[in-house]
């Protein structure tokens, strides 16, 4: 998950793991209901209706260009908002040893929010890095995707972050 605003290092970074692996991935990027269905399976989400929350989900999809060429023509997103709650498996996010340093949120995080849009299966968390990193990890690439050294380099540093690099590229 990107938390910083670019440096001329990290590009150069992206750019280079983009080149050692472009050519040995292959599309897999999972659904929108996919990963909220991964996510409804292992964790408790309770889900929010507030007008606030889905219309960001909205404006991020339909401002960003990697996201909006998804969108099929004259299909609108379909946002779905969430607490990712501090019980059960999702206790996990609070631990201190897994939490975000302060600096990165600008506050101590007491509660985790997901946002989903079903139809381009573009995804937000706020509130942990962790969770980000484990739903780009499940979501996968597409075609597109895979031209974009941006998002290989993203999906290759989660899959990294949960020791999956091995298992993807053997599997």
């Amino acid at each position: 998950m990107i938390t910083n605003a670019p440096t001329i290092e990290m590009l150069e970074e992206w750019k280079s793991v983009w080149m050692q692996y472009k050519d040995i991935l292959k599309p897999n990027r999972k659904s929108g209901m996919e990963l909220l269905e991964y996510l409804q399976n292992k964790y408790t989400l309770t889900e929010i209706y507030e007008k606030e929350a889905t219309d960001s989900i909205i404006l991020s999809v339909t401002k960003n260009k990697v996201y909006a060429e998804k969108l099929p023509v004259g299909i609108t997103p379909v946002p779905r908002a969430f607490f990712l709650e501090n019980t059960g498996n999702s206790a996990i996010f609070y631990l201190d040893e897994n939490k975000d340093p302060i600096e990165i949120w600008g506050r101590d995080i007491t509660r985790i929010f997901v946002g989903i849009d079903e139809v381009t299966g573009f995804f937000t968390v706020e509130g942990s890095t962790m969770l980000w990193d484990e739903m780009c990890a499940f979501c996968g690439i597409d075609e597109k995707d895979l031209r974009n050294f941006v998002c290989v380099s993203e999906y290759i540093n989660s899959l990294k972050r949960f020791d999956l690099l091995k298992v993807m590229l053997s599997g």
